[in-house]
Formats: C-alpha cells, structure tokens, sequence
C-alpha cells in the first residue's frame, strides 16, 4: 500500500474564505439569545437601581449660614455695549 494515495487530504482554501464564519440559523440562534440576555441584564440593573436614581436630595445647598457666606458675590451691573454712531 501506498501512503500518498488518501481520499480525505485537506481541501486548500484561500486566507480570505479560510476567516469567513459560516451564516445558518444556530448562528442567529445564539445572536438572537445573546441579545435578548444583554438586554435583560440591562433592564435587571436599572430596575435594582432605580431607587438609587430616582432619588433627589431636596436640600443640596449650604447647611449654615457660615457656609452660605462663602458663596456670596458682589453683585454688578450688567455691562452695556455701546452703538456706533450711525455715518
């Protein structure tokens, strides 16, 4: 017997069609899944935080007069632009 003579020798593709993935439905299958899983992941951790999110601090100024001090500035009048004379 022969040891060149095989049926099942390695079919020679280019690199290009070597990278391509093939395209059937367990393909979409896992895309579809993997999408509908990501978007329940997502939901999941909104809706545990919305409590967290939906929280507003009614009083987020200052707390004492001493500290309100701090934040006050002189007011000024607004600048006024003056018009060119008209020629």
């Amino acid at each position: 017997m022969s040891a060149d003579i095989h049926d099942d020798a390695p079919v020679h593709l280019n690199a290009t069609r070597a990278r391509q993935g093939r395209w059937g439905q367990h393909i979409f299958a896992i895309l579809v899944v993997s999408t509908v899983l990501a978007a329940i992941a997502l939901f999941g951790a909104w809706g545990f935080r919305s409590n967290d999110l939906a929280a507003v601090e009614h009083n987020n100024g200052a707390k004492t007069p001493a500290e309100a001090s701090r934040y006050s500035t002189e007011q000024s009048p607004a600048r006024q632009n003056t018009t060119p004379p008209a020629n």
